[in-house]
């Protein structure tokens, strides 16, 4: 705790001292550090319980998909590589509304540049982005060329719903990718406060970009797991063309699109905010690790809960997950 100018104590001032070791870890911890933890974790469950996939794959997903195309984008078949790099870049931007991108949001936003002008707050504001695209691109591109050269052979490329109490291969698929995803972002949440060594803390000191780099990975990744219906129309697209070129371009133009819609807000924080938020944030650094460490916590448990053990309970392997009726 600290003392401010009027005598008051300020509860949420960090009360250790040490160095920051990467962009993800200032080394300003809150002093409530586990409720932080306890309060995010019940977050990202209760999501778990409402998430709805149909409203967002479908009402929200289809019909933006819908309105960028000017077609129904399920309906209507992809054809030619100019239409199917158009419907990649779309199905991205229809399936912004991710966990992982969530995540990428919260660990992004304290990175505002506290620059005077806006001008240098937009360029600060785009340096972050930047390099999250280097983590999401070469992933999405090598992604892409191996479902144009093997694709058709591919658990995603399959169609066979589960039968009850089994899992088949495309869901085995799904639970692997997003339980490692889940994991990793709640070990990250976990070390932005202090509670878990810093994974980045020696490379960070040569490249201090590589927690964003790593963060660009993990969205990517979402590539390799997503059964996002657009997506999968996409994936057959690109599988049955066995064209790895198209398969690169496609691939990455979709995670390319996912984050579109962030990088808007984003960039709109730091144009209209005046710099309120940037000093809101800087007049405390414990509240950058506070918010950093809950988005990636909250998004982490959604992941994992949602894509390992709500899954199971939906193909009948483990007996109850808590639902909402609409979700």
């Amino acid at each position: 705790m600290t003392r401010s100018g009027t005598g008051k104590i300020d509860q949420t001032v960090s009360t250790t001292a040490t160095t920051g070791t990467s962009s993800f870890v200032n080394g300003h911890f809150p002093n409530r550090r586990w409720l932080v933890v306890a309060l995010s974790a019940l977050a990202g469950f209760m999501l778990t319980v409402v998430w709805s996939a149909h409203f967002v794959d479908s009402t929200i997903g289809d019909n933006v998909a819908n309105a960028l195309l000017g077609h129904d984008a399920k309906a209507t078949p992809v054809e030619g590589i100019l239409s199917g790099i158009a419907f990649a870049f779309v199905s991205g931007i229809a399936g912004t509304f991710t966990a992982c991108n969530i995540a990428a949001f919260g660990a992004v936003a304290p990175m505002l540049g506290a620059a005077e002008t806006r001008w240098a707050r937009l360029r600060g504001a785009l340096k972050p982005i930047g390099w999250l695209a280097v983590g999401i691109i070469p992933v999405s591109a090598l992604y892409g060329v191996l479902v144009g050269i093997v694709g058709t052979r591919m658990p995603q490329f399959a169609t066979a719903a589960s039968a009850p109490g089994t899992l088949n291969s495309r869901s085995i698929q799904t639970l692997v990718v997003f339980g490692v995803i889940g994991l990793v972002m709640i070990y990250l949440g976990l070390a932005a406060l202090g509670l878990v060594r810093d994974p980045f803390r020696r490379i960070a000191r040569r490249f201090p970009n590589a927690p964003m780099v790593f963060m660009g990975v993990l969205i990517a990744g979402f590539l390799i797991g997503r059964p996002f219906g657009l997506f999968r129309q996409m994936f057959r697209d690109a599988a049955e063309s066995h064209n790895p070129l198209y398969g690169a371009a496609a691939f990455t133009l979709q995670s390319v699109g996912n984050i579109v819609i962030i990088a808007l807000v984003f960039l709109a924080l730091a144009y209209f905010t005046g710099g309120r938020l940037q000093r809101w944030l800087s007049a405390d650094p414990a509240r950058v690790a506070t918010i950093t460490a809950a988005a990636l916590i909250v998004a982490g448990v959604f992941t994992f809960l949602y894509w390992d053990i709500r899954l199971l309970a939906r193909r009948e392997i483990i007996p109850w997950y808590p639902m909402a009726p609409w979700s």
